[in-house]
């Protein structure tokens, strides 16, 4: 088991670990991911969320050279593209939306990374996260910022993803919601 993300041996906060899971055929890597939320931006804050996802980059390029079956899950605070949001036109200002972290996350993908609901749908209005104030929940203005990044060997073996909105109604909700998927035993 990995905790902390490699690459900055000062940094003290608990937003990454990552664990080998033996299956019956194999393992299966998988890597929870509490990415900075970098607001607000410019700042201090949003520069460590720049070099966060620069090590990350760093720490899952090596992690691809293993071939192996992996999954980066997590909140990744990253609304990838405009149909991730209710409201794009209200996130242009925010870390979460800004082009320089959209492109980080692209550089991610890049690696050869699938975006496990991505690969299974494109429709717009799949949403994770709703925030506590404002409705946000009864009138469905929400943002996809939790994410499930999927090696090929991962994504070969996908057999099912799901957002499981149903959670955010529940009493004392999170405002996030989990997104699940199923990786076949191979």
């Amino acid at each position: 088991m990995t905790r902390g993300l490699p690459g900055d041996p000062n940094d003290e906060q608990a937003r990454y670990i990552e664990a080998v899971i033996p299956t019956a055929r194999g393992a299966v890597r998988l890597a929870s991911v509490y990415l900075p939320n970098g607001n607000p931006a410019p700042g201090e804050k949003y520069a460590y969320k720049l070099a966060f996802m620069d090590r990350l980059i760093r720490h899952a390029r090596e992690l691809m050279t293993y071939e192996e079956p992996l999954a980066l899950a997590g909140d990744f605070n990253v609304i990838p593209e405009r149909r991730d949001a209710a409201h794009p036109e209200l996130w242009g200002k925010d870390a979460l939306f800004l082009p320089q972290t959209r492109a980080k996350f692209r550089e991610l993908l890049a690696l050869g990374f699938a975006d496990a609901l991505r690969a299974a749908s494109d429709e717009s209005g799949l949403y994770t996260f709703w925030d506590y104030q404002a409705g946000a929940w009864p009138k469905n203005n929400g943002i996809r910022i939790d994410h499930v990044l999927l090696s090929p060997q991962a994504a070969d073996r996908l057999a099912w993803v799901e957002i499981d909105k149903d959670m955010r109604g529940r009493e004392k909700a999170s405002d996030h919601v989990p997104v699940r998927v199923e990786i076949k035993d191979a």
